[in-house]
């Protein structure tokens, strides 16, 4: 495997850099740059003369559960003694916990670094893909010898499609999210997630039902072999559940054994399955009160949810407008009799509105929107906090700052 010193990488800044990231810029791209697609990345990822080579990814799609996926991945590498390097979004609390080498998340100052160099050399670019580049370029410089790479969206159609020397593609299960980028049915939605699969490359899944059918049709087209666990159950087999809550953590700890185990690492099963990840159902003690913290927020991630947590006595609820906000909350209205409604951001669903419709309390503001609903949360009793992972960094700051 060529290592980090087998590339000359271009110095991201030829100065001292700035004191602190320039993250205002870095977020505004966001909505600027160019149209989806991978193109844009490959183009990046050249220009720094193709990081992405220097390490073996192992790429992971799916609607939901990638982010607990990749972090039981992580957990496995590291435990098998692999240099390793993970890439996830959203973050909760600091841009850099998208970015983590060897299970610590990417030095600030190398954010500010690579920021100044963008700022000069990618100005159009948009911010996944400036994301993406600065992890490859870490992971490089790094001698990362293994890549958990998080798609962003869908899987054909996301940058994370341009990596080099993929291994491995981990595909969750497919819902109902980002139909306006993705397509309107499940199986538009898996024919582009199943695209992420490649000639030769073991391709893993936990799908079900008509989207397993439709990755099935792909990985055949693509000469990818398909592992599920029906073809393989050894495969995907749990020796005992893994610690984070909830049942839907079961099919991600297989599919990330499964994973572990095709690719040689079978010693790191074990310590995939004590992995932690925060605002996964994770708990929280206040004021005697529990608080479940959780980024469901989509209807195939809230189903879940309601099924893990059947009763609470308050939800505080607060999404993005261009979610389905309705069939998002549908699940855990049965779940809380008492609801509050923030906004976890400027392009949130109007807190208002969602009172007005479904019953509870409103505040623009997620600090007040917090104490309210713990005051509405009796003694000894369950409030749940869901629709955004926004929501969740947020609340889990207020409520546990040591832990940000």
């Amino acid at each position: 495997m060529p290592g980090a010193s087998a590339v000359s990488y271009p110095d991201p800044v030829s100065e001292r850099p700035p004191a602190a990231p320039d993250y205002t810029w870095l977020y505004a791209r966001t909505r600027a740059g160019r149209a989806r697609g991978p193109e844009g990345a490959r183009a990046l990822l050249d220009s720094l003369s193709r990081p992405d080579r220097a390490f073996t990814s192992v790429r992971v799609v799916g609607t939901n559960g990638k982010g607990s996926t990749c972090a039981m991945l992580e957990a496995g590498l590291l435990a098998a003694g692999v240099r390793t390097g993970r890439f996830t979004s959203p973050h909760l609390h600091a841009y850099e916990e998208r970015i983590r080498l060897g299970g610590v998340n990417l030095p600030p100052e190398r954010t500010a670094a690579f920021i100044t160099w963008a700022q000069t050399h990618a100005p159009d670019a948009a911010f996944f893909d400036l994301t993406l580049a600065l992890a490859c370029q870490a992971f490089a410089e790094g001698g990362v010898e293994v890549a958990v790479m998080e798609a962003g969206v869908g899987g054909q159609s996301d940058a994370t499609q341009v990596l080099e020397r993929v291994s491995a593609v981990a595909l969750t299960n497919v819902g109902l999210d980002h139909t306006a980028t993705l397509g309107e049915t499940v199986a538009a939605i898996a024919h582009d997630k199943a695209g992420a699969a490649q000639p030769g490359v073991p391709l893993l899944t936990t799908a079900e039902g008509e989207a397993l059918t439709v990755i099935e049709q792909v990985a055949q087209e693509r000469g990818a072999p398909l592992l599920t666990p029906a073809t393989h159950p050894a495969l995907f087999a749990l020796p005992y559940p893994p610690a984070l809550a909830g049942a839907h953590q079961l099919q991600n700890a297989a599919l990330a054994a499964a994973t572990l185990r095709t690719l040689g690492f079978d010693a790191g099963v074990e310590a995939a399955l004590t992995a932690a990840h925060p605002a996964r159902l994770e708990r929280l003690r206040v004021q005697g009160k529990t608080v479940l913290l959780d980024g469901a927020h989509n209807p195939h991630a809230t189903q879940a949810l309601a099924r893990a947590v059947p009763a609470a006595d308050v939800l505080l609820f607060g999404g993005l407008a261009r979610k389905d906000t309705a069939a998002t909350l549908a699940p855990l209205l049965a779940v809380a009799p008492v609801r509050v409604f923030t906004a976890p951001g400027d392009l949130a669903a109007p807190p208002a509105e969602l009172a007005a419709l479904y019953g509870g309390e409103a505040d623009l503001d997620p600090a007040r929107a917090l104490a309210r609903a713990l005051a509405l949360t009796p003694a000894g009793g369950t409030l749940l906090v869901a629709g955004s992972l926004y929501l969740a960094g947020t609340v889990r700051g207020l409520l546990a700052p040591d832990l940000a």
